[in-house]
């Protein structure tokens, strides 16, 4: 069984992994669902890491064990992982079939984990005549217009059933909006001298403007933007310029330099605190 392959019109990907985890073996197991592919990490038959274009860790196990049209490859092989799942591979059969229903109903309300969620109240006046529990109540407060969903379960350590569950309280009750100010653009790079430096990112007014009519980011000046990128993210100080292209983020060569980047790379960028 060093390499194994299927259509999961044949068999589950939770047979997959029981058979995995009974002969204990090492690899990836590559599974492609249509357009989406998705990569389970196994060591000695254990599940340590899961990736998929939306997600990583058990969100994205959980992602992946759901899918049941597709194809599947495993490859026998050394795995270099993080290791982001510490349930044995029963418990975390078992929590992906116990939390399937919930996952499937939040993800119709928040399809995507890359929204920032935004309170349309603030202080006592948020929760007034809501019934929460304690462990909402821990969340709610990463709900500050700048964290994307993921970064809230990064942050929090929690589950995705967890955070949207939380998201979904204040959303059934009319106080919680979704925003995506997330916007793609291309590096340039950012002229300095000696009156000049480059201890800042820069951007044109134009993408200053775009993100002010968004009601978390219109009372009070954007400082500061989280980018993107493959080896991301980072946040720093952002100076909103004139005379620039749209959709352009300027950044210092020392900066590009330490970032692995270069002049025309693509990267997503939006406001942070």
């Amino acid at each position: 069984m060093s390499n194994l392959r299927g259509n999961l019109s044949s068999i589950s990907l939770t047979d997959v992994a029981q058979l995995l985890h009974v002969n204990k073996k090492t690899g990836l197991l590559k599974v492609t669902a249509g357009k989406i592919a998705g990569t389970l990490f196994v060591v000695n038959g254990e599940v340590i890491h899961a990736e998929t274009p939306h997600s990583k860790g058990e969100m994205a196990a959980f992602e992946i064990l759901e899918w049941d049209k597709g194809e599947f490859e495993f490859i026998a092989m050394k795995v270099q992982a993080p290791n982001s799942i510490r349930r044995s591979v029963p418990d975390l059969l078992m929590e992906s079939a116990r939390t399937s229903d919930s996952r499937k109903r939040l993800r119709s309300l928040f399809p995507n984990l890359k929204s920032v969620p935004w309170p349309t109240l603030q202080g006592d006046e948020l929760l007034q005549g809501i019934k929460i529990y304690t462990e909402d109540r821990k969340i709610i407060p990463y709900f500050d217009g700048f964290r994307d969903f993921m970064d809230v379960m990064a942050t929090t350590e929690l589950n995705e059933v967890a955070v949207l569950q939380a998201a979904s309280i204040l959303y059934d009750a009319g106080r919680l909006k979704l925003f995506e100010p997330e916007v793609q653009v291309n590096v340039g790079i950012m002229k300095t001298g000696f009156f000049k430096k480059g201890d800042h990112l820069e951007a044109p007014k134009s993408l200053e403007a775009q993100w002010r009519q968004l009601e978390p980011y219109s009372s009070a000046p954007i400082t500061n933007v989280r980018v993107m990128w493959a080896n991301g993210p980072a946040v720093d100080p952002i100076q909103f310029v004139t005379g620039m292209n749209d959709f352009t983020l300027a950044i210092s060569k020392d900066l590009l330099g330490a970032w692995g980047l270069n002049e025309g790379d693509v990267v997503q960028v939006r406001p942070a605190p």
